[in-house]
């Protein structure tokens, strides 16, 4: 018997492909669905992503600049006194005594070998250089980031320049200062304010009276053109009179 034709199992076969093409449609929308479904989950945590990023770059800008050391380029010291050599830093990261360093070196002139008198490991190692001896007194605070220190009764000899080095991991970049120390023997006089009042107020009066003696001069000077141009014309007015009566006692 031939089923090939039975209209039964014509209807069978038609629904069971109806069946499978529905199917085959569901399970290719699915993918769709899915992205739509992850792109909103991106597009709501685009936000938040981008917000962190931005704060992690904006706290880790300043120490892709590296350690910045601040110091007076030029100091004055009497001779015989003590004056403290500043030097104060700026770091990304908090300090640390077992990685953090510390170096002072003196140099007579410019050209001149630089040489080893302070430095900090693990704490403070003094080297007694013969021209200090203990003259040298670290009055610093690491943990504060304040690494200066004193040189008490200062010589003529101790001119030159003082350089500080400062290293303070994880930052990669060693901080350097220069200090050019100058020792003068007396104290420059103050300038007297009172003499430069003085002067100027002379010079000011002076030349306030010889502007009033000018103007006045001048005024008088115009008064008197004034005063003769008034004299010259009332003369021409009166030969002007005299002209016209002198042909009328003519006629008569």
């Amino acid at each position: 018997m031939c089923l090939g034709n039975n209209p039964v199992h014509l209807k069978k076969q038609s629904q069971t492909t109806a069946t499978k093409n529905s199917h085959n449609k569901h399970h290719n929308l699915r993918p769709t669905q899915r992205s739509l479904k992850m792109s909103k989950e991106l597009w709501v945590l685009w936000p938040t992503w981008w917000l962190t990023g931005l704060s992690l770059l904006v706290s880790l800008a300043p120490c892709g600049l590296g350690m910045e050391i601040t110091a007076q380029s030029t100091i004055s010291a009497l001779n015989g006194t003590s004056v403290r050599l500043s030097c104060t830093f700026n770091s990304c990261y908090k300090v640390e005594n077992k990685q953090f360093s510390l170096n002072w070196t003196y140099q007579g002139c410019e050209n001149c070998s630089e040489e080893l008198f302070l430095q900090f490991r693990m704490k403070i190692v003094h080297w007694r250089l013969d021209r200090f001896g203990n003259r040298v007194e670290f009055t610093g605070n690491p943990s504060k980031n304040d690494v200066s220190f004193t040189l008490h009764q200062v010589q003529l000899e101790d001119e030159g320049t003082y350089n500080c080095y400062v290293m303070n991991p994880p930052d990669r970049h060693r901080g350097h200062a220069r200090i050019v120390l100058r020792v003068i023997t007396e104290v420059p006089p103050e300038r007297d304010s009172t003499v430069a009042v003085i002067v100027g107020a002379s010079v000011g009066g002076f030349l306030a009276v010889v502007i009033l003696v000018l103007v006045i001069v001048k005024c008088v000077r115009r008064k008197k053109q004034q005063k003769l141009n008034t004299d010259d014309q009332k003369t021409e007015e009166e030969g002007k009179t005299d002209g016209e009566g002198n042909p009328e006692e003519g006629t008569k």
